[in-house]
């Protein structure tokens, strides 16, 4: 297997992660990533039985575990309860328990309020060169995430907030500045959630929170830590990963000339340009796999970014065709954790970019774009444009 050294934090690497998952295919199916000392796959084929292999999982195995030091115990007690980390039968437990509440039909009703929400925020856009990420792509998923939850839009930019600081928990620039603002903002998050969910116990409304709190498998329900932590898992996934998804999308169609916005466009668009590149598992069993042995208590990364353009798959893949037909795309991961926020973000995506280009079909880039040290996430800083 070869061995080969990037920093994901490089600038160019940054701005365009493609050539070098390129350089990687042509080794094979994995590749071990020096920089994290850990197994990488690069292919789309690779990339999907992972994702539904059940001889691996997200749960970090008992003797793979490391100490958690001090100053972070807050974040990682918290995110103990979170389903993205965990595996059955708990996991089994919580997804059933959220889908309950994040019903199809619940999230279809929201095609209405996101359109209207897209319009009021195209209605007050500045005369002048913008950027179309903080007036645009930031605010759409965050009040929506409020106005799901039953939790005031008000307070919209503290969720934001906190969902920022959360998240560069994952991103390979981490330092303790970061950790320390990390606990900050969930200890901020789970004091304000805790209030509304004692509210809501109270007085049950039409929203999600109510919703999860109803929610009952098996005569089991939420624990207040398990809500507190899926309300988090909602806003960070749901926000983080749809402000990428619509800015990424926004300057792809600019630069393509693309303003027909169809459910196929949209599932372009996640393809060619993901909001999120990597993706890990866990090892649960020594297993021989494309060509090489994984041990028990290995880690293993999913490059989501990179089976998204394997040739193999996707014919002439670092070409935005919005029009194209192909297999399911990685970017919402697979098997037993596939993103429960995907139909969501599919319809914000649709709805909002329908929105935007069906008022202003002229719009362009004003200022070249650059791309945010946030890896293994991938997103814009901002987006300059002009009517």
């Amino acid at each position: 297997m070869k061995t080969v050294f990037q920093d994901p934090t490089d600038d160019a690497f940054v701005q365009n992660p493609y050539p070098f998952y390129d350089s990687m295919r042509p080794h094979g199916d994995l590749f071990h990533w020096g920089d994290y000392n850990m197994t990488c796959a690069v292919s789309h084929g690779a990339v999907s039985a992972l994702l539904r292999d059940r001889r691996f999982g997200r749960e970090v195995p008992p003797e793979s575990a490391q100490p958690i030091p001090d100053h972070l115990r807050p974040f990682y007690d918290i995110e103990a309860h979170s389903m993205l980390e965990l595996e059955p039968p708990r996991h089994t437990r919580l997804r059933g328990l959220v889908l309950r509440a994040f019903t199809t039909r619940r999230i279809a009703g929201l095609v209405p309020e996101i359109t209207a929400l897209s319009h009021d925020l195209i209605d007050r856009f500045p005369t002048g060169p913008f950027d179309i990420i903080d007036h645009f792509a930031k605010p759409i998923p965050v009040i929506i995430i409020c106005r799901l939850l039953g939790v005031p839009e008000e307070r919209s930019e503290d969720l934001l907030r906190w969902s920022n600081a959360m998240v560069a928990m994952y991103q390979a620039r981490k330092t303790r500045e970061i950790e320390d603002a990390a606990v900050a903002a969930t200890l901020e998050f789970r004091d304000f959630i805790t209030g509304y969910i004692a509210e809501k116990r109270r007085n049950p409304a039409d929203d999600l929170l109510s919703q999860l709190i109803a929610a009952e498998e098996a005569g089991e329900k939420l624990s207040t830590d398990e809500l507190i932590t899926t309300c988090i898992l909602l806003l960070n996934a749901g926000h983080e990963a749809t402000v990428h998804t619509l800015g990424n999308g926004i300057k792809t169609l600019l630069e393509n000339g693309h303003r027909d916005i169809t459910e196929t466009a949209v599932e372009e668009l996640i393809r060619f340009d993901p909001p999120l590149h990597m993706f890990t598992r866990w090892a649960y069993e020594d297993v021989e796999l494309f060509g090489h042995h994984f041990k028990h208590g290995d880690q293993v990364g999913l490059l989501l970014g990179a089976a998204n353009r394997d040739a193999k798959v996707y014919p002439d893949p670092n070409t935005f065709d919005p029009f194209r037909k192909g297999p399911q795309n990685t970017s919402f991961g697979g098997g037993i954790h596939f993103c429960v926020g995907a139909p969501l973000a599919r319809l914000e995506v649709l709805h909002a970019l329908r929105a935007l280009f069906d008022r202003f079909p002229d719009l362009k880039i004003a200022t070249p774009p650059h791309y945010a040290d946030l890896y293994h996430f991938h997103g814009l800083e901002n987006l300059m444009v002009s009517r």
